[in-house]
């Protein structure tokens, strides 16, 4: 029997921060729906081990800071396949917890550089070649932190902010060519890293109990959750949606 082709069929879809977490999750979704995967991470191990699992995958050292190595990642891309149908920009850093006036310049620096700064460069790039090509579909990962204020993430929140708003502006210069770019604001992910968090926490019950409730609807966002509104916008069942900062939240933000 000859199966059937997926949402994504064939096409070729870059995941910054891909060796893991979000990233991770929804490089395994895209795959299982026909995507030809580039995993695109500063971590090679973990990255090319994935890659070895899923079908269609491949791996290619990134660091999202440094906009050199995120244009000869993606340059590296289309010369392999001569085209990117779908760039995913999820990596990112939380940084440290501290108040506004106790916001080191080096966490600023760091997490602006990683959030923001990754997002522009992987833009930057992908979109040239998919104005040649007439179509392409880019989605960021923003944060309910980008939409609501938050206590002692200064650096974060503005980062996750920025990117919204990036992604609105780049949204309306590109939709005359074909292109779609989109947002997804996640609350908190029960992600791997955050289990570490949660078990090494001074009070790991309580700390479980908030992050359980952080939402009005009960329970932490999945990764499988993210993974999905991610393959809805960048599938052709969202051919007419773009500008978009699409919360998954629980109710948080209202």
């Amino acid at each position: 029997m000859i199966p059937m082709p997926g949402k994504l069929n064939q096409q070729v879809a870059v995941i910054t921060g891909g060796a893991s977490g979000i990233g991770a999750g929804i490089a395994r979704r895209f795959a299982q729906e026909g995507a030809r995967i580039v995993i695109a991470d500063r971590d090679r191990a973990t990255g090319e081990q994935l890659a070895t699992k899923l079908s269609s995958s491949s791996f290619v050292e990134m660091d999202v800071t440094q906009a050199e190595s995120v244009a000869q990642g993606i340059q590296s891309v289309i010369d392999r396949y001569g085209q990117v149908d779908i760039l995913v920009n999820n990596a990112g850093i939380d940084g440290e917890q501290a108040p506004t006036a106790d916001c080191s310049l080096e966490n600023w620096n760091a997490v602006r550089s990683t959030n923001l700064d990754g997002v522009f460069y992987g833009m930057k790039t992908a979109l040239k070649t998919m104005e040649l090509q007439g179509s392409g579909v880019i989605l960021n990962l923003a944060s309910v932190c980008g939409i609501r204020g938050v206590r002692k993430l200064p650096a974060y929140a503005a980062a996750k902010a920025g990117v919204i708003h990036l992604t609105k502006a780049t949204a309306l210069e590109y939709a005359p060519k074909g292109i779609r770019v989109n947002a997804l604001c996640p609350s908190v992910v029960h992600t791997s890293l955050l289990e570490h968090f949660i078990t090494h926490c001074e009070d790991p019950e309580a700390t479980r109990q908030r992050m359980d409730n952080f939402n009005p609807m009960p329970g932490m966002v999945t990764v499988e959750a993210v993974a999905s509104a991610a393959l809805f916008l960048c599938s052709d069942e969202a051919q007419f949606i773009t500008g978009v900062d699409l919360p998954i939240d629980g109710g948080y933000t209202i």
